[in-house]
């Protein structure tokens, strides 16, 4: 193999394809065997060819030249929901970003249940039971268990790639309305003479 297709892929090519595929499945162009196949193939591919392999039979979306790898930038390139050119997610604090979503629930009740333990210790004058811990433990492993997970799968990645997209729709929703009342009013505008 030569060129970029002998290249070895990125992390964030394999999450582009996979994000395509998604598209793909959601758009009936895969059922969902197939889709599944792929994107287990998706994950364990190791060059460029590998991916555009699993893309072949599906229209384009990004080309294949703007997923090289993008980290350099300060970006990473993710699949557009509306054909053309990738987004841009920012790569700095996607991942200090995740962890605050998953952590600042756990520490805001943990604080709240130890505020309650102390108020109500203070209000008997002595050191009740420290039952916050049945609270702060079972969760916090599970929590512990999802961090890692999450951080071994690129979840918050994912997520940043997820979250790039519905903006972009919704940017694009807000500019289909101002199209529509843009043409609306060039109507009220434009009188048609009457017969």
């Amino acid at each position: 193999m030569d060129g970029q297709g002998g290249m070895r892929a990125a992390d964030a090519d394999r999450a582009a394809v996979a994000d395509r595929l998604r598209v793909a499945l959601n758009e009936g162009r895969l059922d969902l065997h197939e889709y599944d196949e792929r994107l287990q193939r998706a994950y364990a591919a190791r060059t460029y060819a590998d991916l555009e392999a699993l893309l072949t039979d599906l229209p384009p979306v990004t080309p294949s030249q703007s997923s090289v790898l993008a980290p350099a930038s300060g970006t990473v390139p993710t699949v557009s929901p509306l054909g053309g050119q990738p987004a841009q997610v920012p790569a700095g604090g996607v991942t200090a970003r995740w962890l605050g979503e998953v952590w600042f629930p756990y520490l805001r009740v943990l604080a709240i249940v130890v505020t309650i333990w102390a108020v109500t210790s203070l209000l008997s004058r002595q050191a009740l039971y420290f039952w916050p811990a049945w609270v702060a433990g079972p969760w916090g492993a599970v929590l512990v268990v999802r961090t890692v997970t999450g951080l071994a799968g690129g979840e918050p990645r994912r997520q940043a790639i997820e979250r790039e997209r519905r903006r972009q729709r919704k940017r694009a929703k807000r500019e289909r309305r101002r199209e529509l009342r843009a043409g609306e009013s060039d109507e009220r505008d434009d009188p048609q003479p009457a017969g």
